[in-house]
This record gives structure tokens, sequence and C-alpha cells, in this order.
């Protein structure tokens, strides 16, 4: 019997009770398909690991989320049929490291855009899509979610203000735009509804109409960067390893940082702007990037040092 209708069971409970699980659905998915091949009826700790060892290499953090969805899986199944095993603590490596962020240049950014609108497809709508998405999430610092879920009434063309709704956390906020974002957005939707021949369900959309997904996006950004030599090619329709989409988050936040030194501005004055465009919950947060970033470290000792060699005099 195939543990792929307790799944669905075990999913629909979870939802009832408000949890998102779009990213605990694609490694279970994942991992119940194996489960299938090798005609397993039983969860156990043999079974997750022989899966493990089947998958691409990956990080730290990565294993570390596939063992505890996979964890909490079995331990709700043990409740049910004893015959299931919960996973045991510490079985894989968990300790939490913060990725160090890539920072694209304008010419790489500038190659995933172009590189984008070449994607294939018959009435051209994917590569329309996929640049639109990549270009907005770099002049705004959006997260990848947050901009899946938008639709045509959160962008305020009027005014230039784009309503996030679906928030990390559930917050919501305004994010102010430049006029030529605003012009390009139009200018998608417009073309977008031409070839679909309708008004579209959501901002962001294939060719079939339907919202785009996490897994499309993820999977035709890293199919750009190989194109363009950001990632390695790789077989099997595999993304590979190397410079993210999140990262445009991040190139964004940077950017930014830096301008304000250079212009001479008072960092701790924008960071609060900074930590509230972006939506993080914590200014921690947003503070992260002058570690991160040798760049803005340097930059932020020279203003220390300046400001005190002032007060000195």
């Amino acid at each position: 019997m195939s543990i792929t209708p307790q799944l669905d069971y075990y999913l629909s409970v979870r939802r009832s009770l408000g949890y998102d699980l779009r990213t605990a659905e694609r490694i279970l998915r994942r991992f119940v398909r194996f489960a299938d091949r090798e005609d397993a009826l039983h969860v156990d700790t043999a079974l997750f690991l022989r899966w493990d060892a089947s998958l691409p290499d990956a990080g730290v953090s990565t294993r570390s989320a596939r063992f505890c969805a996979v964890r909490l899986f079995a331990q709700w199944l043990s409740g049910i049929d004893p015959a299931h095993e919960v996973l045991p603590r510490g079985l894989l490596p968990n300790r939490y490291t913060r990725q160090h962020p890539y920072i694209y240049s304008e010419a790489e950014i500038a190659a995933i855009i172009v590189a984008a609108k070449a994607l294939p497809s018959i009435y051209g709508l994917r590569g329309l899509t996929c640049s639109t998405l990549f270009g907005l999430i770099a002049v705004t610092g959006l997260r990848i979610s947050e901009a899946l879920a938008l639709d045509d009434d959160e962008l305020d063309t009027g005014n230039g203000v784009l309503r996030v709704r679906r928030g990390k956390l559930g917050k919501e906020r305004l994010l102010p735009l430049d006029p030529t974002v605003v012009a390009q957005l139009i200018a998608y939707t417009a073309e977008r509804d031409r070839l679909l021949g309708c008004a579209a369900p959501a901002f962001f959309v294939t060719e079939k109409g339907r919202r785009l997904t996490d897994c499309g996006a993820r999977y035709n950004f890293a199919h750009v960067c190989q194109r363009i030599g950001l990632r390695p090619l790789q077989k099997y329709l595999r993304h590979g390893r190397g410079p993210r989409i999140h990262d445009l988050r991040h190139t964004f936040a940077v950017r930014t940082m830096i301008d304000w030194y250079r212009a001479g501005k008072d960092p701790a004055r924008e960071m609060i702007r900074l930590t509230t465009y972006l939506g993080h919950t914590d200014p921690s947060n947003t503070f992260w990037y002058l570690e991160a970033v040798p760049e803005l470290l340097d930059l932020a000792m020279a203003r220390t040092t300046a400001s005190g060699g002032e007060a000195v005099q």
C-alpha cells in the first residue's frame, strides 16, 4: 500500500490548522515517490538515509529541512501505526549557517533579464513573465514568494505603489515604485493579457494562464544562470549550485546601503526605512549585510573613523 494517501491526509490536516506547507509538501512528495519506488510500506531511518543519499549534493540547511519535514511526518504516522519509525534526532547535522549572499553586478542582472526574455515558449509568455519577474525582484528586493503572490489589483499605477498583501508572517506593506518600473509592469500586463486572450487570474502567469509557481520560477532562473555562465551546466534539467534568485533581493539591499554611504547619508536613519521596505521583522536582519559584505563593512568602518576624528577636533 502506497504511503501517498497518508501523506494527502497529513497535509490536509495541517493545512486546516493554518500551516503554510508549500516547502514541506515539495519535500514530502519527493520522499514518498522514492518510498513507492522502493515498495516501502513504512517510514524508517534506513529508508530516509537511502533517499537522502540518492539526492544531489546540498548544503547543511537544505538537508536539515528535508530531515525535519520527513521526521515530523514520520512522527505523525507512528501515532497511527507504530510500525513507522520516528527518525532519531541528530541523524543529520542541522546547525544553521546563513548562506553568504552573492552580490550581482549590474551587468550580470542585465544579462539575466536578457537571457530570461529569450526563454523558449510557443507564445513568448514564458520569457515575458520571467524577465519581468526577475527584473521586479532586482529593483524592489521583493521575496520570491511575495512577487509570485501578486495580483493585478495590488499595483496602483496612478500613485506608483505596489501593495504586498502576502508578506512574511502575513504582514502587509506598501512599496513606492520608480515611474520606469510602473511603466514596465503596465506594459507586461497588457502584453500578457493579449497573449492569453483574456485577463489573467494572477500577476505572473505561465502560458496556461496559471499563477507561476515557486518551483517554476526557480527552475527558469537556474536555467538562465546556466546559459550565461553563473552556474555550471547540468544534465537531466537539474538546477545545479550557484547564485540564487534570492540573491537579487540581497543585491538590492546591499546596493541601496552602499549608495547611502557614498552619498553621505546617515545609515542609522536610513536603515529603518530599508528594514520596513524589505519587510524585515527584526532590524538585525538588515544590519547583517554590514557583516556579510566586505565593501559595506569597509564603508561603515570608514564612516565611524571619520566621525570619531571630527569629535576629537
